[in-house]
């Protein structure tokens, strides 16, 4: 690990308290404060008040912390801070602050964040991914922007067509690393990091470390400062995870029931395929509950009407496959359900921190059919805990008695993720006497911290 002796490390809860508590400890600019006022954001997570500091002096950074601790913000106020200070326009057709991120819908996440964060700042920006129209994505980057948030594929288009030159380049943030590499972008981004002067800041995030990464890492960063704010490829804590063991026939039946019966009033579901979402969206909306896909074969348009649908409550139930998982971004998902599990265990860990966010709790539930028990092994292994087991009317035998009963080891601890579906007023638990929707009032704690 490229990782020098000026390290931070963070490893317990991200929410724990820090020695600074306000964000006018950080010696942000006073505008960059008031945008963060106005939101009601006035308590840095711990990734922020360990990491906005060390990146205000200039130094490289390797940030590892799960989604949902505030990455976001960690690095979109010290480079607005920097951009404030710079006197003048950027060159035509050059940028000086480059975010890269995986999806389009993350890259749309971050281009609004520092919007938001930088209302009060003259700093211009664009926001340049595939799917959409390139022509006024060249307009934008030809004038001369401050910042570019962009994905790798569509940020190699406009180089190649010498629209965008990086030599101009002060600042290079890569984000969710490990899932570029998994989209395979490893190429794209060595070409890009090729063409930016050696002399710039260089910031690395991930939500997970995999040992392949640490190259990659070992070449981009020079004497980096580390954050770790929790042990790689662990769950978020406030998460009540359970599994219910399903014949794949029954799977979808089964969404419904939980649907029907419980209170799930903003549900995240994932399903393996893009075949796989449009089956789930279908069967749902014949149920009449609210639900849109967001994948890979849905045009830009369809997934940001998805999306803000979703925010906004008029949909119930968003369904989307692995390729968006990190770019939903969206406070108040009440529930996360994984219809398949994933291939990757660390996918697993992605999809349930789109829940209990911003010091939120949450409810996560798998289901699993036979062929999927391998799946739920290396999940496990992988998050070094037992997932609690959920009896239900549609269950099938669990493949070890000791898992019926939900017993944790290892890390786990019952008190915080046995399940706690919450039932509608007058309703019974299903699954007969051994039902386990037990009633548990949602809380949210420690709000009103930026992402």
């Amino acid at each position: 690990m490229p990782v020098s002796d000026r390290t931070v490390l963070l490893i317990r809860s991200e929410f724990e308290s820090c020695i600074l508590t306000h964000f006018k400890d950080l010696g942000l600019d006073p505008a960059l404060l008031k945008a963060l006022d106005q939101r009601g954001y006035q308590t840095p997570t711990p990734i922020q008040t360990a990491a906005i500091p060390e990146l205000l002096k200039g130094s490289d950074l390797l940030g590892i912390a799960q989604t949902g601790t505030g990455k976001t913000a960690a690095f979109a106020l010290p480079i607005l801070d920097r951009l404030s200070k710079l006197k003048g326009r950027p060159d035509r057709g050059t940028c000086r602050a480059l975010i890269l991120s995986p999806t389009r819908e993350l890259a749309a996440q971050i281009g609004e964040s520092f919007r938001t964060y930088g209302k009060f700042l003259r700093v211009s920006q664009a926001t340049v991914f595939g799917g959409v129209s390139i022509s006024s994505q060249i307009r934008a980057v030809g004038q001369g922007v401050d910042i570019v948030v962009a994905t790798p594929g569509r940020l190699v288009d406009l180089i190649d067509r010498r629209v965008l030159s990086l030599a101009k380049v002060e600042v290079l943030v890569l984000d969710e690393v490990d899932q570029m590499l998994d989209l395979g972008f490893i190429h794209a981004i060595r070409k890009i990091t090729g063409l930016l002067p050696a002399k710039r800041q260089n910031l690395f995030f991930s939500a997970t470390m995999p040992k392949e990464i640490a190259g990659l890492a070992a070449a981009l960063l020079r004497d980096p400062v580390c954050v770790e704010i929790t042990p790689r490829a662990t769950t978020v804590e406030r998460v009540n995870q359970s599994i219910i063991h399903v014949e794949t026939r029954n799977k979808l039946a089964l969404l419904l029931n939980l649907l029907e019966q419980n209170a799930m009033p903003r549900t995240l579901v994932f399903t393996r395929t893009k075949h796989g979402a449009d089956k789930v969206v279908k069967g749902l909306i014949q149920k009449r509950i609210e639900t849109a896909a967001i994948h890979g074969n849905k045009s830009q348009s369809q997934r940001e009407r998805a999306l803000a649908s979703f925010k906004s409550s008029r949909l119930r139930v968003l369904v989307a496959t692995d390729i968006a998982a990190r770019g939903i971004d969206i406070d108040g998902v009440s529930h996360v359900v994984n219809y398949d599990l994933p291939f990757v265990p660390d996918s697993y860990v992605h999809r349930i921190g789109r829940t209990a966010r911003a010091g939120a709790s949450g409810e996560a539930v798998a289901f699993c059919d036979h062929e999927e028990r391998p799946l739920l092994r290396d999940i496990e292994r992988t998050i070094r805990q037992k997932i609690p087991v959920t009896q239900h009317a549609m269950s099938i035998a669990t493949p070890d008695p000791g898992e019926r009963s939900g017993a944790a080891q290892g890390h786990h601890r019952p008190h915080q993720n046995q399940p706690s579906w919450r039932k509608k007023p007058g309703q019974k638990p299903q699954g007969g006497a051994r039902g386990k929707w037990r009633p548990k009032q949602q809380q949210r704690q420690g709000g009103g911290q930026p992402r």
